[in-house]
C-alpha cells in the first residue's frame, strides 16, 4: 500500500463541512452548543425498571378519554305516536289539555310511506338509536313509550314525563306526511309565545342544536313549512305544558319517495339518529 501525506488544513476544513451538512429533513444540523444544551435538560438516559412504559410527558388525555361534559344529565326521548293506537280510536280520541286553555284528542295514530311503512315505527327504532348513543356518553335517558305495540300515552302525559324527570331537555321524534307537491326536509318545532322561562331561550337554543345536528349530516331544511329548518308553534300541546326545554323534530316527509326510502332503510335511521344525538350533546355541553 503507497503511503499519502496527508495536509492537516485539508483535514480541519472536512470538518467544518461535515458540521453543515442536511440532516435529511431538510433543516441543518443544530450547533454543538446547542446540542449540549438540550442533553443537560432531558432526564438521564438509565431509567428505573420500576418507571411506567409510558413517558410522562404524554398527557393523561391520551390515556383515558375526558367524560363528555354532558354526563349525568337528563334527557327524555318521546316517539311519536304508539303501534295500538288505530286500534284503539276511544281511547285515543278522548280530550285532553294542550295548554293555552285548549283541549286536543289524546293521541293520533300518525302517518306511514306510501308502502306502508309506519312512522311510529320510524320513530320508536330512531329514539332507541338516540338514546343508546346518549346512555353511551354517560346520559340518563328516559322514554315516554317501551315499546311500539301500546296505546298512547296522551299528549299531556307525555310532557308530564319530561316535567317529572326534571330534564335537561326533552326532544320528541317524529316524521310528516304532507302531500303538498315537493315537500320535503325536516323541521324543529318549538312552542311560541312561551308559556314559561324553559320555553324561552333554552328552547330555541335546543331547536338550533338539533337543527343544525340534523343539517351538518346532509339532511336538508324544510321547503314548506318554517323557516331554515325552525319552526315556532302554539298547538302542539306536548311543547305547550312542557316546564322544561323541549322540542319536536319532524325528521322529513314520509310521502316524499326520497326521503321516505331513506327512513324506510336501517341505515338511513341510523344516520337521523346520530345527527339528532350528535345535536343534543351538543345543547347539554
Amino acid at each position: 500500500m503507497v503511503g499519502v501525506r496527508v495536509n492537516p488544513l485539508l483535514l480541519l476544513a472536512g470538518v467544518f463541512l461535515l458540521a453543515g451538512c442536511d440532516n435529511g429533513g431538510g433543516t441543518a444540523a443544530p450547533s454543538t452548543s446547542t446540542v449540549a444544551t438540550s442533553a443537560a435538560a432531558s432526564p438521564s438516559s438509565s431509567v428505573p425498571s420500576s418507571a411506567p412504559s409510558v413517558p410522562p410527558s404524554v398527557p393523561s388525555s391520551v390515556l383515558s378519554p375526558a367524560p363528555s361534559p354532558a354526563a349525568g344529565k337528563v334527557v327524555v326521548l318521546d316517539p311519536g305516536h304508539n303501534g295500538g293506537n288505530g286500534s284503539h280510536p276511544k281511547e285515543i280520541n278522548q280530550s285532553v289539555p294542550a295548554g293555552r286553555g285548549e283541549m286536543k284528542p289524546c293521541n293520533t295514530t300518525g302517518t306511514s310511506t306510501n308502502a306502508g311503512y309506519t312512522e311510529h315505527a320510524f320513530n320508536f327504532d330512531v329514539a332507541n338509536q338516540v338514546g343508546k348513543a346518549l346512555s353511551a356518553k354517560g346520559i340518563k335517558v328516559i322514554y315516554t313509550r317501551s315499546d311500539d305495540s301500546g296505546v298512547g300515552p296522551c299528549v299531556d302525559r307525555r310532557a308530564e314525563i319530561g316535567n317529572a324527570a326534571n330534564a335537561d331537555a326533552v326532544v320528541s321524534i317524529h316524521a310528516d306526511g304532507s302531500t303538498s307537491a315537493g315537500a320535503h326536509g325536516f323541521h324543529v318545532a318549538y312552542s311560541s309565545p312561551p308559556l314559561n322561562a324553559a320555553q324561552g331561550a333554552p328552547s330555541t337554543t335546543l331547536a338550533r342544536a338539533l337543527r343544525d345536528g340534523l343539517r351538518s349530516d346532509g339532511f336538508t331544511t324544510s321547503t314548506y313549512i318554517g323557516t331554515a329548518g325552525l319552526s315556532p308553534r302554539s298547538d302542539l300541546a306536548g311543547l305547550n305544558l312542557s316546564t322544561r326545554p323541549a322540542v319536536l323534530v319532524e325528521c322529513g316527509n314520509m310521502r316524499n319517495a326520497a326521503e321516505a326510502a331513506q327512513m324506510s332503510s336501517a341505515p338511513g335511521r341510523a344516520q337521523y339518529a346520530a345527527a339528532i344525538a350528535a345535536g343534543i350533546e351538543a345543547y347539554l355541553g
